[in-house]
C-alpha cells in the first residue's frame, strides 16, 4: 500500500530524489531495497522512467545514448516507478555522471506495473550506464520489464588506463556485468516480493559481447540473451585488431579492394568515409592501447599475427561459443565497424562447433549498419536494427 501511495504522489509532484539514508526518515521512498554490494545509491520515485521523463528530471544523460537510434523510433508512453542510481566500489574515475567521478556506476529501474521480467545490459562502445536508455530501457519498461544497466567499470576513450595488465579493463567489463546481474536479481526479488521469472541479458556492440560472454560463463544468472552486433574477440582472430588495420590502409591508399578483402561489404562503401573519420582509427588506437600497450606504430601498419603478447591478452576476454542459454544474435550486412563476415558469422560458427546451435538464433539483416543514427542520413539505403532488438527482447 505504501508503494502505491508513493507512486500516486510521484505522478503529481516533481521527482523526489533522495539517498537511501534520507529515506529512513519516513518519506514516500522509504523502505525501498538496498542494492547488494553498492558503495553508494540514490533512490527516486518517478512519474516517468522513460527518457521523456528522465531527460527532464535529470535521471539520465542524453549524451550517453546520442546517435544510437534513428529519429523514427517510437517514443514509449510514460512508465511510473522507482529508479536507483549508484556505484559499486571501484578505484577508477572515468565516469563523470552525477559529478561522482566514479566508475562502476549502475542504474536500476523498477516499473510500478511489473510483468515478472528483468533485462540486464552493459553499455555499448565505451559509453556510460545510460547508453541503452532509448534503445532498450524505454521499450522494455513499457512492456513491464525491470531494467538494469552498468557502465562496465570504465568509460571513455581512455578506458585503457584502468588496470595494470593488458586486458584488465575489458576483463572488468565482464565482472561488472555479472556483479550487476546478481544485485539486480536480488533487488527485484526484494522490491516485488518474488523473484523474476525471466532474466534477459541484452546489449549492443560491446554490450552484445557481454551478452555472449555472460551466457557462456554465467548461464545460471539468465534465462536467455539477445545480442545486437556483439563484438567478437578471438585469440586466433578474427577480431577488430585483425580487420581494422587493413581497412585503414585500404582507405588511406584509396584501395577499396583492400577494405573488401578485410571483410567489409562492398555495397557499404558509402559509409566508409564516415567510419574512417569517426571510428576506425580511434577504435584501433584505444584497443591497441588496452591489449598491446607496447605498440608504437601507426594504426594501419598493425599486424596482429606478429604480436604474440597481444594474443595472450585477447585470450583473457575471448569468446568460445559455448552458450548455456538461448541466444538471439542480430547483425547487419552493412556494418562498417564490425563487418558481419568477421564477427557474427564467425561467432555462429563457434557456436556450431561447440554443438550449441539449438540454442542460437542468428538473424542477418540486409542493409543494417552498426549504429541506427546513420539511418537518418541514409534512409533509402539503411535498415534500422534497434526495433528488431526490441522485438527479440520482448517476444
Amino acid at each position: 500500500m505504501r508503494r502505491r501511495l508513493a507512486l500516486s504522489i510521484a505522478a503529481v509532484l516533481p521527482a523526489l530524489l533522495l539517498t537511501t539514508s534520507a529515506a529512513a526518515g519516513g518519506s514516500e521512498c522509504a523502505g525501498l531495497p538496498r542494492v547488494p554490494g553498492a558503495e553508494h545509491q540514490i533512490v527516486a520515485c518517478l512519474a516517468d522512467l522513460t527518457t521523456t521523463g528522465t531527460a527532464a528530471s535529470g535521471h539520465t544523460n542524453p549524451a550517453d545514448y546520442a546517435g544510437l537510434t534513428h529519429a523514427a523510433l517510437p517514443q514509449q508512453p510514460a512508465v511510473p516507478g522507482v529508479q536507483i542510481d549508484g556505484y559499486f566500489p571501484d578505484t577508477s574515475r572515468t565516469n563523470t555522471n552525477h559529478g561522482w567521478n566514479h566508475d562502476s556506476q549502475f542504474v536500476l529501474r523498477l516499473p510500478a506495473r511489473w510483468n515478472g521480467g528483468l533485462v540486464v545490459a552493459g553499455s555499448p562502445g565505451v559509453r556510460a550506464q545510460y547508453a541503452n536508455d532509448k534503445a532498450i530501457s524505454d521499450y522494455v519498461l513499457a512492456k513491464g520489464f525491470a531494467f538494469a544497466a552498468t557502465d562496465k567499470g570504465n568509460t571513455g576513450v581512455n578506458f585503457f588506463m584502468d588496470g595494470v595488465r593488458p586486458g584488465d579493463a575489458m576483463v572488468e567489463w565482464n565482472r561488472r556485468t555479472t556483479q550487476l546481474a546478481r544485485a539486480a536479481r536480488a533487488v527485484v526479488a526484494q522490491h516485488y516480493r518474488r523473484p523474476a521469472r525471466e532474466i534477459i541479458a541484452a546489449g549492443i556492440s560491446n554490450g552484445g559481447y557481454l551478452v555472449r560472454w555472460q551466457l557462456e560463463n554465467h548461464p545460471e544468472l539468465y534465462t536467455r540473451g539477445v545480442d545486437l552486433e556483439g563484438t567478437l574477440w578471438s585469440a586466433k582472430g578474427p577480431n577488430l585488431l585483425t580487420f581494422l588495420p587493413p581497412a585503414i590502409r585500404g582507405y588511406e591508399q584509396q584501395s577499396p579492394a583492400l577494405i573488401v578483402k578485410a571483410g567489409f561489404d562492398p555495397q557499404s562503401d558509402f559509409l566508409w568515409n564516415y567510419h574512417y573519420t569517426v571510428y576506425w582509427k580511434l577504435t584501433m588506437r584505444i584497443y591497441a592501447a588496452e591489449l598491446d600497450p607496447t605498440y608504437q606504430g601507426s594504426e594501419g601498419d598493425y599486424n596482429y599475427m606478429q604480436r604474440p603478447d597481444v594474443q595472450r591478452a585477447v585470450r583473457r576476454i575471448a569468446l568460445t561459443g559455448k552458450i548455456g542459454r538461448p541466444l538471439v544474435t542480430i547483425h547487419g550486412t552493412y556494418d562498417s565497424l564490425l563487418p558481419i563476415t568477421q564477427d557474427s558469422d564467425r561467432y555462429a560458427e563457434l557456436v556450431r562447433r561447440t554443438g550449441r546451435t539449438r540454442l542460437h538464433t542468428y538473424q542477418r539483416v540486409e542493409g543494417g549498419n552498426h549504429v541506427d543514427g546513420l539511418v537518418d542520413a541514409f534512409p533509402d539505403k539503411l535498415v534500422p536494427l534497434v526495433p528488431l532488438l526490441q522485438k527479440a527482447i520482448a517476444r
